[in-house]
């Protein structure tokens, strides 16, 4: 007779949905690593799978066919991982239909788990580069963005979903607030206002229902990518261990600034992530 107890499912922490490259440390590739090192559980599902950054001369891979990524995100239902999961962290998107196979899961996901947090990062561009995704996505992602508990666009992004330009802090303020919800509860701005920006620094810009703030830190001059994605990880690991967001917003914004001056001093192309718990 066999008395051996059944086993269990792996305790899953975060889905994270976001692009997974080979070489570099963006996307998935920071996330993971980045809340492994706060001690958590990631089931990473990728969106694109690449050699690397599009920036490089050469570039292999390319998104993730539609009906593959239904299945991983079906494949977390069956292996009862949504019993245990406390936050879904989406970031970069391969393409439009992503989002319908996405809001669909989400819905889903939230239906089965009411207590579940989900952060959206609407990656689509940066003021460096412009839009580097699919002009579609600009309007498909607000179709995701009512099953957002927090959003963390950087200033380029919330222009293109505000549908015009963005010129001062209030104008950041009044653009951000316009996308809270019945559900969004919060608004992180990365890169906010670049224009009214002092020399050397740089502004991020939280909006709630209760609150508008306005954090300062270093311009780090340091050309690696993944920084937004580094970011809403370590924002997403703070909120997950009760830390209120405007102190979680502040121990993130610190967090990225010593990671770019560690990669900035090693002279690397990409992004120093610290290894072991930090």
């Amino acid at each position: 007779m066999n008395f051996a107890a059944p086993l269990r499912p792996l305790p899953v922490d975060v889905v994270s949905i976001q692009s997974q490259v080979v070489y570099g440390h963006v996307g998935n590739n920071a996330a993971v690593p980045t809340l492994q090192a706060m001690g958590m559980r990631v089931a990473a599902v990728p969106t694109v799978i690449l050699s690397n950054t599009p920036h490089y001369p050469t570039l292999h891979g390319g998104t993730v066919p539609a009906d593959w990524f239904a299945g991983y995100l079906q494949d977390l239902f069956a292996r009862d991982v949504l019993a245990h999961v406390r936050a879904v962290l989406v970031g970069f998107l391969g393409a439009a239909e992503q989002t319908a196979v996405l809001a669909e899961w989400l819905g889903q996901a939230l239906r089965t788990r009411p207590t579940l947090r989900v952060h959206i990062d609407p990656v689509m561009g940066d003021f460096d580069h412009g839009a580097y995704t699919d002009p579609a996505l600009a309007r498909a992602w607000r179709s995701l963005l009512p099953h957002a508990h927090g959003l963390t666009p950087n200033h380029f992004e919330l222009e293109q979903l505000a549908g015009g330009p963005l010129h001062t802090m209030d104008d950041v303020h009044n653009a951000a607030s316009g996308l809270l919800g019945p559900t969004t509860q919060w608004v992180v701005v990365t890169s906010a206002a670049p224009r009214q920006w002092p020399s050397g620094q740089m502004h991020v810009a939280l909006v709630t229902r209760a609150q508008r703030r306005v954090y300062s830190h270093a311009q780090i001059p340091c050309a690696a990518k993944g920084v937004g994605d580094l970011f809403a990880a370590r924002l997403a690991g703070h909120l997950l261990t009760g830390m209120p967001v405007e102190t979680a917003v502040d121990h993130a914004c610190r967090h990225v600034v010593a990671v770019l001056r560690d990669t900035a001093a090693r002279g690397w192309q990409e992004l120093a992530l610290p290894l072991g718990r930090a």
